[in-house]
């Protein structure tokens, strides 16, 4: 391909509502984590009270997350830790950073929610960007890294009661965890076990391109999603597709450098840092759409592989059978990557 590429390769679903086919198949849309989520579902099998209250059962769901996750909520957890104000933690908080170092040990370390400092210093976190220097980022790495961080139990009382709480140790006061790699992808997870343990059968759960699909759409055929082909001017999702991808039972997440990044001084700066480096990456890889049997999994190694880059994540997949991957770069078509239970086709 050889050239420039705007802010493309956006995922969205086909035919996920097709009310027409099936009218027990039902679509939500709304705004949540600062962008928007499309959820359709099979109704059917479900109570008519949980299918009445759906709507606000999805925004309790997004509220519990954002307490929990949200780095733009001063009041959640996170900007609690982030503070260093020692909260106890709840079980959402505990499986993200479980998850997180789990991918981070997988990763070797290129994943890593310590890196939040990293974000800020270069803009793309939590605060205004500043000044970079090649001693500023030598001071910042040595206060990243997962095996820094750990959660511990503690026999402590709050708000008067007695417990066993977990809380977040840090090896350093200085350190921040960001769970935006990952959150979204977790988000999706959440709120398919809520439908899990309702009995839902059929679903496609959408929160900010980050997707988990289940059983068959309103056709009886397996979920399809689209991904945007990185062409100059394809700014309409659906009207220029690269690839299409059937899945079920699975997580999709496509990460890339497509939207946030930068330019200053002539250079464009993307919003993939290097935790090992401490500097925005620069390859050819363009985006990367991951599947695997979950989107919290998705949507970490869809970072993962934007920082490492097209032939380390090629290498990768070889050793992964469960994941699957399209990746898109700029000095070649995209392929498809690994051996999971997926179909990719050309539209």
């Amino acid at each position: 391909m050889n050239r420039i590429f705007l802010p493309l390769a956006v995922l969205f679903t086909l035919c996920t509502a097709c009310n027409k086919t099936n009218s027990a198949y039902k679509t939500y849309d709304g705004f949540a984590q600062g962008g928007t989520y499309h959820i359709t579902c099979n109704l059917s099998g479900i109570s008519d009270s949980l299918s009445a209250n759906l709507h606000d059962s999805l925004s309790l769901f997004f509220e519990q997350i954002n307490h929990s996750l949200s780095g733009y909520d001063s009041t959640s957890i996170v900007s609690l830790v982030n503070r260093g104000d020692n909260p106890p933690l709840d079980k959402l908080f505990t499986e993200t950073f479980n998850a997180s170092k789990r991918v981070w040990e997988e990763s070797s370390g290129y994943f890593d929610i310590t890196g939040a400092p990293l974000f800020d210093a270069w803009g793309f976190g939590f605060k205004d960007g500043e000044r970079v220097t090649e001693a500023k980022i030598d001071s910042i790495l040595q206060i990243v890294g997962n095996d820094k961080a750990r959660i511990v139990e503690r026999d402590t009382v709050i708000e008067g009661v007695r417990g066993c709480y977990n809380f977040l140790e840090f090896d350093d006061s200085r350190m921040k965890v960001n769970f935006n790699a990952i959150a979204q992808g977790y988000t999706c997870d959440y709120i398919a076990s809520k439908f899990n343990s309702w009995g839902m059968t059929d679903y496609l759960i959408e929160v900010g391109g980050e997707i988990y699909a289940k059983g068959v759409n309103s056709k009886g055929n397996a979920w399809r999603v689209g991904i945007d082909r990185p062409e100059d001017g394809n700014f309409m999702p659906g009207e220029s597709l690269e690839a299409v991808i059937e899945i079920s039972g699975q997580g999709l997440v496509t990460s890339g450098n497509y939207r946030k990044f930068y330019i200053k001084d002539g250079k464009k700066y993307s919003h993939t840092i290097n935790p090992k480096t401490g500097y925005p990456v620069n390859h050819t890889l363009l985006s990367a759409t991951v599947v695997a049997p979950d989107a919290t999994t998705a949507d970490a190694y869809a970072t993962y592989f934007m920082v490492i880059g097209l032939d380390e994540a090629k290498e990768v997949l070889k050793n992964r059978p469960e994941l699957g991957a399209v990746l898109i770069y700029a000095d070649g078509e995209a392929m498809k990557e690994g051996s999971c239970n997926c179909k990719w086709t050309k539209p």
